[in-house]
This record gives structure tokens, C-alpha cells and sequence, in this order.
């Protein structure tokens, strides 16, 4: 069965707004991998709590056919540099991997079948 790793911003973590519809837009894109049979684990990270870190744990805790990066971590200028080091830490821990961009939460199974077709 596919496996595919979801990467994205840990919403709980980001000071000054409320994340409680974020939460529910990943548990509804969550539910979609489900609707594909589609294996999916989610690795939500807070910069300033090692993120790379995180993200290289989870990267090497399966072998994924696919790793989408969500658009929080894309679409920051601020966060040019980490998008940058999310990519290239795919690249060395998940190499056979297929990298896949989300235009929402609950669009990432679809950027996930993209390559998975």
C-alpha cells in the first residue's frame, strides 16, 4: 500500500490566531487519504522546536512513495530559507520519494494521487 507523509506547520503552535479551523481543514484532508486507501502520517512542526529534526525522524520512520509539503511552509516569504531545507531534507532522507505541493489542507490527497497515478 502507498504510504505518503504530509508536511506542514504545526497550527496549534502559532501564536496570535485561532487554529481551530486549520486543525479541522487537516483532519478533513487527513480523512480523504482515508477515502483513497491511502496510507498518510502527518508531521506537524513548530519552528521553534526543531523542525528539522522532526521532520527527519518522520522522514526515515517509513519508506514514503510520496511527501507532500504544505502551502504554510511554501507560501511564507519569511520562510523561504526553511521551505528550501524542508525540500533538500526530502531529497536526503526520503530520495525515491515524490515531492507534491498542497494548495489547502484538505488538498493534499489529491496533490499526493498526482504522483501516485
Amino acid at each position: 500500500m502507498a504510504r505518503v507523509l504530509v508536511i506542514g506547520l504545526d497550527p496549534a503552535k502559532i501564536q496570535g490566531w485561532d487554529p481551530e479551523p486549520v486543525q479541522a481543514a487537516v483532519a478533513r484532508g487527513q480523512a480523504r487519504f482515508d477515502d483513497y486507501g491511502i496510507q498518510a502520517d502527518l508531521c506537524l512542526v513548530a519552528l521553534e522546536e526543531n523542525p528539522e529534526e522532526t521532520i527527519v525522524e518522520a522522514l526515515t520512520r517509513n519508506d514514503y512513495i510520496c511527501v507532500v509539503i504544505g502551502g504554510g511552509i511554501r507560501k511564507q516569504e519569511p520562510l523561504l530559507e526553511f521551505f528550501e531545507k524542508v525540500v533538500n531534507l526530502v531529497r536526503q532522507h526520503a530520495p525515491d520519494a515524490a515531492i507534491a505541493f498542497n494548495s489547502s489542507p484538505e488538498d493534499s490527497a489529491d496533490a499526493a494521487l498526482r504522483w501516485l497515478r
